[in-house]
């Protein structure tokens, strides 16, 4: 198992804790990493985009010239794709890009990026995460003692003070322990998890 140090919000060392290798221990399979991001920003889009096509631009029910003696191309409809104001070819419709990969895979994926983070000396244990209130300024200073910039912050249930209190800062993100994902863990350079955090997602996932 792998061993880890355990901080205060003060940023003092407090202990140590095992983690499970079920979890935090695998083998790192880049695939599936890779498989669960883009189904992740798949879903994300929107997929509102739209534009018209000939069919659905209005005017250019009169043929604008006869079709010979003119000198000119001839033309059918002022709202063809080379006129200007004309319909566009193979416009964009409003479509769902998302899709689903198996859960088996997407569990193997998140396990892949904690065993990273792990790995790389990017995860951070906390011994508990409590504020007296939605104050922002102590919320950084809990940062600043741990030496987080740009950050994922795991806490076992949703906490109103820890969520309000980092919701302005744009570098720092917070998560429910039962709602990580493999784009938030990547995309954070440290992963800051509760001592209740980690027996959470132990439980879940190993």
């Amino acid at each position: 198992m792998a061993s880890v140090s355990v901080y205060n919000m003060e940023g003092k060392e407090v202990g140590t804790i095992d983690l499970n290798d079920a979890v935090f221990g695998v083998e790192v399979n880049e695939h599936l990493v890779h498989m669960a991001v883009v189904q992740h920003l798949a879903n994300m889009r929107q997929g509102t985009q739209k534009a018209k096509t000939r069919a659905e631009v209005s005017g250019g029910g009169r043929k604008p010239w006869r079709q010979k003696g003119t000198g000119h191309a001839r033309q059918g409809s002022t709202r063809a794709p080379q006129w200007k104001g004309g319909g566009v070819v193979f416009a964009p419709v409003p479509r769902d890009y998302s899709f689903k990969i198996n859960r088996k895979e997407k569990r193997a994926a998140l396990k892949s990026v904690l065993t990273s983070k792990v790995q790389g000396g990017n995860l951070i244990v906390l011994d508990e995460l409590k504020l007296d209130g939605i104050k922002t300024k102590n919320f950084v200073a809990v940062m600043n003692n741990l030496k987080v910039q740009k950050g994922l912050v795991v806490i076992a249930e949703n906490d109103t003070n820890v969520v309000m209190s980092a919701r302005n800062l744009p570098d720092v993100n917070t998560a429910a322990a039962n709602a990580i994902n493999v784009y938030d863990i990547l995309n954070a350079k440290t992963v800051v998890l509760t001592k209740d955090a980690v027996t959470k997602i132990e439980e879940v996932y190993a």
